[in-house]
């Protein structure tokens, strides 16, 4: 098994007043060539938008983008036409694929919005765009790994264009967990949402993450409830 610790404190941050961005791997102003990408997952971002503000129309292509609120609600609109608001346990799903404008914005005039926005290297080009969103009933996650995202459109939650499975678990304290990885070659990437757990003996806190790789499985120790989010990505693509 390979292990690739990232500690929170170790990511990227950019505070414009409006929002405060954390990068897990090298985005916008901020480059470490050690943090480029893990597998296919090229983008995590963890971001603060204070409330009302927000991203105007910018383009992308050739990505598979997934938008996970922790908090709050996210205002969506878009060059096909959607307009949307995805809030906390919700999932978002683009396929910029030939290309997409789209904006985001804080729906919300009094709260700020804490969300994750993935971006996955697709295993086809110049698809047609699309658009998912998908609510989730956070109950099925109790020390169960929920299924948000899966290469399957007939499968539990959404779908990309790319051999890649995203969990969420909401494990309870003292408990463990055995993740058997969908595909081989594979690799997953884990980030620790909140409380403390432990992997392979490689503890994590608040925020801190862990990619594993050269494994068809591993058990996750939680030490104190909280949650887990699994991104399980080709490591070769």
């Amino acid at each position: 098994m390979r292990l690739e610790f990232h500690s929170a404190a170790s990511r990227g941050f950019a505070d414009h007043g409006w929002l405060k961005a954390n990068h897990t791997f090298s985005f916008a102003s901020w480059f470490n060539r050690y943090r480029m990408h893990f597998g296919a997952l090229r983008v995590l971002n963890d971001d603060v938008v204070a409330p009302s503000m927000g991203f105007g129309m910018h383009p992308h292509d050739n990505m598979e983008i997934i938008t996970i609120p922790l908090k709050g609600a996210l205002k969506h609109e878009d060059s096909m036409g959607f307009s949307e608001v995805i809030h906390a346990g919700e999932v978002q799903v683009m396929s910029a694929g030939t290309g997409i404008y789209h904006s985001e914005f804080n729906a919300s005039a009094t709260e700020a919005i804490n969300l994750f926005q993935l971006w996955i290297f697709p295993n086809k080009k110049d698809v047609t765009p699309r658009y998912q969103q998908l609510a989730y009933t956070a109950s099925d996650m109790k020390d169960s790994f929920l299924q948000l995202v899966s290469p399957e459109p007939t499968d539990e939650g959404l779908w990309i264009h790319q051999q890649a499975w995203i969990h969420m678990i909401d494990m309870s304290a003292n408990s463990r967990q055995t993740y058997q990885l969908k595909q081989p070659n594979n690799g997953v990437y884990c980030m620790n949402i909140e409380g403390k757990k432990m992997i392979d003996e490689q503890p994590l806190t608040f925020r801190d993450a862990l990619g594993i790789s050269e494994t068809d499985q591993f058990e996750i120790l939680a030490e104190e409830p909280g949650r887990l989010l699994l991104i399980e990505v080709p490591m070769n693509f």
